[in-house]
């Protein structure tokens, strides 16, 4: 696995060691958001390796995938902030685009060394997101064959790094599945995404900077349920299609920020209301309105379905972030000062959101 000490990674290391589901290689290159710290509960070895590589590196990801011979090679290595691809587009084309390149030419490479029955239960699973469709109104849900329309430069790395895994399944058989994610949220999420940089700012009694008018819309899915559908993919994808993972909970930034400081006020009070924190600022350049997701054919031809209602995903998600402020404290210290960021005009210090 790609990515691996990244926010979903590990939380599909941690639930494949859960599972029983065989030996995992996790390789990382450790930018700012990658901490091995959340690969602790996966164990070491003999059923869990944790490898510092950079997926650019095709040579020493081609020698690994010898040594280790895989089954299954689950792809997630990527930069993933919107604010953080406005305001420097060319980490994200080098880490998601030429990443996914170099991935794909060392799993040609092995595979074609391989024997004809480690090639037939061979399988890539390429995990993308949402947001490579672009922006809906009001009503609708994307599907798997909703056209690209990326509008921000992550989305457009990940669409460009997707059309080479469709091209590369096209032109040399590779056996790839790709999954199409919503929002995600959870315990470990690095703090430039909204809610744990809501949390991280209100706890330390900061303004809690909320985008435009606050009417945008995601569909929120809790990192475990995201977790299982990868490996639901990996499992009993069909090699050549894509499959969509959302959380069925569609929610406004407005909402969900409301209810995040009402259960700091619950959770840590502190004299006085957490709402009042919030403060509208500038909207991100060429912001998304809404994205909401069809998940009927995840559900079918996976058998795989959400299982975390949003409202107690949330609480358990501020309560696991209450209990490890020296988690949050340690990952963004010398990297991230919950600075506002993505306004096309370079980072300020005004607070901003994910």
């Amino acid at each position: 696995m790609t990515g691996a000490a990244g926010f979903i990674g590990s939380a599909v290391a941690r639930r494949l060691r859960s599972l029983g589901l065989g030996r995992v290689v996790s390789l990382d290159a450790l930018t700012y958001a990658g901490d091995v710290s959340r690969l602790e509960p996966a164990g070491g070895e003999p059923g869990h390796r944790f490898v510092h590589l950079d997926v650019r590196d095709e040579d020493a990801v081609l020698e690994l995938l010898r040594v280790e011979r895989p089954r299954t090679v689950l792809h997630l290595a990527a930069e993933t902030h919107v604010d953080r691809s406005i305001d420097g587009p060319e980490a994200f084309i080098q880490s998601n685009v030429v990443g996914a390149l170099r991935l794909l030419e060392a799993v040609r490479a092995y595979l074609a060394d391989a024997s004809d029955a480690e090639r037939s239960a061979f399988r890539l699973v390429n995990v993308s997101t949402d947001e490579v469709y672009g922006s809906l109104g009001p009503e609708g849900r994307f599907t798997e064959t909703t056209p690209f329309a990326p509008r921000s430069p992550y989305s457009a790395s990940k669409a460009g790094a997707d059309h080479l895994m469709s091209a590369y399944a096209e032109t040399f058989g590779l056996p790839i599945v790709t999954t199409h994610a919503s929002n995600n949220y959870g315990p470990y999420q690095f703090p430039e995404k909204l809610i744990p940089l809501a949390l991280g700012r209100a706890l330390r009694g900061e303004s809690v900077p909320l985008y435009g008018t606050g009417d945008n819309v995601r569909d929120w899915l809790h990192v475990d349920d995201h977790a299982d559908g990868i490996i639901a993919a990996a499992l009993r994808g069909r090699p050549g299609e894509a499959y969509l993972i959302g959380g069925g909970n569609e929610r406004s930034n407005r909402d969900v920020l409301n209810a995040l400081m009402d259960l700091v006020d619950e959770l840590a009070p502190a004299g006085r209301e957490h709402r009042e924190l919030i403060e509208l600022v500038a909207d991100r350049p060429g912001h998304d309105f809404r994205y909401a997701v069809d998940t009927s054919k995840a559900k079918a031809d996976l058998g795989w379905r959400p299982a975390v209602p949003f409202e107690r995903g949330l609480r358990e998600t501020v309560a696991w972030y209450l209990a490890h402020r020296e988690w949050l404290a340690s990952v963004t210290k010398g990297r991230y000062a919950l600075e506002r960021l993505g306004t096309a005009q370079g980072p300020n210090a005004s607070g901003g959101l994910a």
